[in-house]
């Protein structure tokens, strides 16, 4: 199941923290690692890094966005160091791994890590499932970015060896899937003037982050998008 479980690295400033994650991986069986727009890679310095897990660097993925990195992806989880103010779900390090690996058996997983200084944007965060927090000691909060990913790869680790795994019973749309139904709604939401282009507000981003809170399974996302084109039908009648 660890095979499904991508470890996402975006804008990573520093080349030692890649070779570092990489290796961090490794130690705990992941080999997936993707990274986005990395500063200055590929570097010696990573690969000084890496030590023995220099076949993760040579075969990592390089996108130029995290809606690249995720597209395949049916479950996506943001790390973070803080809380953020629009109520993503949140879940503990451990309570992560138990979700990941369990939706792993049936799709890929991606788990994604932001920069060093600022962590992920507000704007990346809301791309995601759930948003998981490492607790640590309130005085010193801050892991360094090679750090987060190895307590996570632990974890991932050793819920893949439990004895006792839960098996999926919903299959879940892919990330790519969620977005053509976003770009469906809102094209029905401007046809319907319930949402005017000029002056659109935060409609759509609230409508993203419900439907990305409450994961729609994909019986149901196909019933909303038949819901869509029933109103699309019904507009294009009222026109002819």
């Amino acid at each position: 199941m660890l095979d499904n479980i991508r470890i996402v690295l975006i804008n990573t400033f520093h080349p030692g923290n890649v070779g570092a994650a990489a290796r961090a991986m490794k130690n705990m069986g992941l080999t997936d690692l993707w990274l986005v727009e990395p500063n200055d890679y590929p570097n010696d310095e990573a690969v000084s890094r890496a030590a023995g897990a220099k076949d993760l660097l040579d075969n990592a993925t390089i996108v130029s966005s995290l809606e690249e990195a995720i597209s395949d992806c049916q479950l996506v989880i943001g790390t973070s160091a803080r809380n953020r103010t629009f109520n993503l779900p949140q879940l503990d390090a451990r309570a992560c791994a138990a979700k990941a690996t369990t939706e792993s058996q049936q799709g890929k997983v991606a788990i994604v890590f932001g920069r060093e200084t600022m962590g992920l944007h507000n704007s990346e965060l809301q791309q995601c499932n759930y948003h998981v927090f490492i607790p640590s000691n309130p005085e010193y909060p801050v892991m360094n970015i090679s750090q987060a990913v190895q307590v996570m790869c632990y974890e991932l680790w050793m819920e893949s060896n439990r004895d006792d795994t839960q098996y999926p019973q919903q299959e879940y749309p892919l990330h790519k899937e969620m977005g053509l139904f976003y770009d469906h709604l809102e094209r029905v939401l401007n046809r319907t003037k319930f949402i005017i282009p000029q002056h659109q507000g935060k409609v759509l981003e609230k409508l993203h982050r419900y439907f990305n809170r409450s994961r729609p399974e994909k019986t149901e996302l196909n019933m909303l998008r038949g819901i869509l084109t029933s109103v699309e039908e019904s507009l294009d009648n009222e026109k002819s």
